[in-house]
């Protein structure tokens, strides 16, 4: 297989911070609108993710940042699984689940108990994709996300 038309797996790196923003902005306006919460952290994700302990991920194709996702600490054992996307030219790559693989791996490798994410059911192939990765709906609190009508997590084994 060529290199070039491979799906690498890159942590973050501060020359990179943009393209969290970018990519996560293209598909909220796409779908909902980009929340006051989304834009603090979406502009800030060295601040808001990393120095809080979390991770940042990016898939990179052809020499292009094509995908995003974080793992954003709760606590030690706890983590949000948060700002997945993909950029619409790289749409059926299969990135989203790479990207997915990675993070189980991570979790797994620092020992991290619990994975969530919240989502909405209007968005079905990214719902059957964590149901396929083995997360459960739970009870939903609300007042996090405007758009996120489910909660799915994922207890680690």
């Amino acid at each position: 297989m060529n290199s070039q038309n491979t799906v690498e797996i890159i942590p973050f790196s501060p020359d990179l911070k943009d393209s969290i923003k970018i990519l996560n902005k293209e598909w909220l306006q796409k779908y909902f609108r980009v929340e006051e919460k989304d834009e603090i952290v979406l502009s800030n994700p060295q601040e808001e993710i990393i120095n809080k302990g979390g991770l940042i991920f990016y898939a990179k194709y052809n020499d292009e940042i094509v995908g995003t996702v974080s793992l954003m600490k709760v606590n030690d054992s706890t983590f949000e699984l948060s700002k997945m996307a993909v950029s619409d030219q790289a749409q059926g790559l299969g990135i989203r689940n790479k990207m997915l693989v990675h993070c189980l791996a991570i979790a797994k490798e620092n020992n991290i108990q619990k994975l969530f994410l919240y989502s909405n059911r209007k968005l079905l192939p990214a719902i059957h994709l964590y149901e396929k990765f083995g997360f459960t709906e739970v009870p939903l609190d609300g007042g996090i996300y405007e758009r996120a009508d489910i909660k799915m997590e994922k207890i680690m084994p």
